[in-house]
């Protein structure tokens, strides 16, 4: 059966990462978490210094981008992909507050992306791959076989933003969060370089009111039905 490039895009606390590495496992293709490598790039720079508040010193961090090397690895007793900066598994401290106020304004760089799309092309070259992100469908693989755009409403997004950090921090804000989603979503959708935006070949999906077995189903046969007439 020919393989096939799978780009999912769309707004932050879609649950992109999710069904993407769930999509990837059933079709026994490889998941690259794209979110997490500007999250990596977003925590050196805090680590380093290179944040005042929120604001980044973007000439420092283009001098060391070459410092930055980021890898994917798999925990042996959870079967969870890892993100590793630096060869330092990071995977908790990229999913924190601190890093998802800062991650736009990183994402936003042209040097930062430039360099983590030609990694992330490299990584596609051989297909079989799903790939998520805020511009896959347009700017990494404008020509892969099957795009998806995801969608939900801003309180849906941080309602679930708010679970997941309380879980995992045992405290969270959701009026702060549902603020930083809302800023997101409009840096996300205005920044000059490759602004978040549905590809015109790209299938929307909004999640809002869907169960997590719903999505799974559909995404599973759209992609099969690609795949079959690939």
């Amino acid at each position: 059966m020919n393989k096939i490039i799978i780009a999912i895009d769309g707004y932050s606390s879609c649950g992109k990462s999710t069904m993407a590495k769930e999509l990837a496992n059933a079709l026994g293709y490889i998941y690259v978490d794209t979110g997490a490598m500007y999250r990596c790039v977003t925590l050196y720079a805090i680590e380093n210094g290179m944040f005042s508040g929120k604001s980044l010193d973007s000439d420092a961090l283009e001098q060391r981008i070459d410092e930055i090397k980021i890898s994917f690895c798999r925990d042996e007793l959870s079967g969870k992909v890892l993100a590793v900066l630096n060869g330092r598994n990071v995977e908790k401290e990229i999913r924190s507050m601190s890093v998802s106020e800062r991650v736009s304004n990183v994402a936003k760089q042209p040097y930062v992306r430039q360099r983590l799309v030609e990694q992330q092309q490299a990584m596609g070259r051989k297909k079989g791959i799903v790939m998520d992100g805020r511009d896959i469908g347009t700017t990494v693989f404008p020509d892969a076989e099957l795009k998806i755009f995801v969608t939900a409403s801003p309180e849906v997004r941080a309602q679930r933003r708010y679970l997941e950090l309380l879980e995992k921090e045992g405290r969270a804000d959701y009026e702060e969060i549902l603020s930083n989603v809302k800023e997101r979503d409009y840096i996300d959708s205005h920044r000059s370089v490759s602004p978040l935006k549905m590809a015109n070949d790209a299938i929307l999906l909004d999640n809002s009111n869907m169960s997590l077995d719903q999505q799974r189903e559909w995404l599973i046969d759209k992609a099969k039905e690609v795949i079959s007439l690939s």
